[in-house]
Formats: structure tokens, C-alpha cells, sequence
């Protein structure tokens, strides 16, 4: 071999080797980007699933917080409409009681409404029509204490149960229907505080 053929040859060498060991350190290198592109998808893909497995816990939660509160507002409704149907039944059981029961009620509201001065107590036609002989004296005694006096008028009104009283023009309406209408709100807690507490 010559020394141009021994220079090439060395040449040749030492480029099949440096190119082996840049192949190699390539190879190496590419296979560390491939273990690091593995674990960057691997930790994605588990970031991923954490976020849906987070986002179908927040959905879960959601989904269980509204059935709460539709349970809630369902439980509260039902007991309104209790509720209300007690505060009816009261209002119908007062308007069906026996004359004497009747008009025994009527006696103690109108203690409790009447003014210190003379009046008239007006009742529904129908009440006109039932009303018993010794009532307007035990009207009379029942303001008595208060200093006043009531006499039966012979107007009637369009009311369910209960009388208007009416003191120098100016009524004051004590139908069992405003009477349960003033006192609604009180009804209704106190009928919650009996059945549900």
C-alpha cells in the first residue's frame, strides 16, 4: 500500500469511526427523545384521564347537588301544599260547625274586634237566617266589658262566615276569610311548627 492509499485508508478510518460514534451518540440521543416523548404521552395521557376523571366527579357532584335540591324543593312543596290544605280544612270546619258551636265563636271574635263605642255586626244572609233568639244579648254582654255596644243590623253581606262590624261608617270586615287571610302567615308557621318539627 502506498502512502496515499495508507492516508485515504486512515481517512476512510477515522470517518467510519467518527461516523459510528455519531451514529451512536444519534442513536442514543434519539432513544432518550423516545423514552422522554413516552413518559411526556404517558404523563398526558394520565393527565387526561385525571381530568376526566375529575371532570366526571364534578359532573357526578353536580348531578347529585341538583337531585338534592329537587328533592329539597319537592319535600318543601309537598309540605306547602300540607300545609295549606290544613289551614283550608280549619277554614271549612269553622263555616260547617253546629249552630250553637257557631255562633259560640262568633260571640268570642266579636269580644275580641269590638271598639269602645256603639256599632252594628252585619252577617251573610245566610247567618241572618240562623241566627239565634238570645244572640244580640250575648253580643251586647260580650262588648260590655270593652264599653261598647253592637246591635244586630239587618243588612247582610257577601261574605263566607264570620260578620262585618261597622262603627260610624267605617267597617271592619271579620269574615272568616279575611280573618284567615290576616293571619296567613302566623297560620302557616305555626301549622309547619306542629307537623314538622
Amino acid at each position: 500500500m502506498t502512502g496515499l492509499e495508507k492516508i485515504i485508508q486512515k481517512i476512510l478510518d477515522d470517518t467510519k469511526a467518527a461516523t459510528q460514534q455519531t451514529i451512536s451518540a444519534a442513536e442514543i440521543e434519539a432513544a432518550a427523545i423516545e423514552e422522554e416523548a413516552q413518559k411526556s404521552a404517558a404523563q398526558q395521557a394520565k393527565e387526561t384521564s385525571r381530568s376526566a376523571d375529575e371532570a366526571v366527579e364534578e359532573s357526578a357532584k353536580r348531578a347529585q347537588s341538583a337531585a338534592e335540591l329537587l328533592k329539597r324543593q319537592k319535600i318543601l312543596q309537598a309540605k306547602q301544599e300540607i300545609i295549606y290544605d290544613v289551614i283550608e280544612k280549619a277554614h271549612q270546619t269553622l263555616n260547617a260547625l253546629p249552630n250553637d258551636a257557631y255562633f259560640d265563636v262568633i260571640v268570642k271574635l266579636t269580644a275580641k274586634a269590638a271598639l269602645p263605642q256603639r256599632g252594628d255586626i252585619i252577617f251573610s244572609l245566610k247567618d241572618r237566617e240562623r241566627l239565634p233568639v238570645n244572640l244580640e244579648q250575648r253580643l251586647k254582654e260580650a262588648v260590655k266589658a270593652k264599653g261598647g255596644s253592637l246591635e244586630i243590623s239587618d243588612e247582610t253581606r257577601d261574605i263566607d262566615g264570620g260578620f262585618v262590624l261597622i262603627y260610624g261608617g267605617i267597617e271592619e270586615n271579620c269574615s272568616f276569610n279575611a280573618l284567615f287571610e290576616a293571619e296567613r302567615e302566623r297560620l302557616i308557621d305555626r301549622v309547619h311548627e306542629l307537623l314538622f318539627r
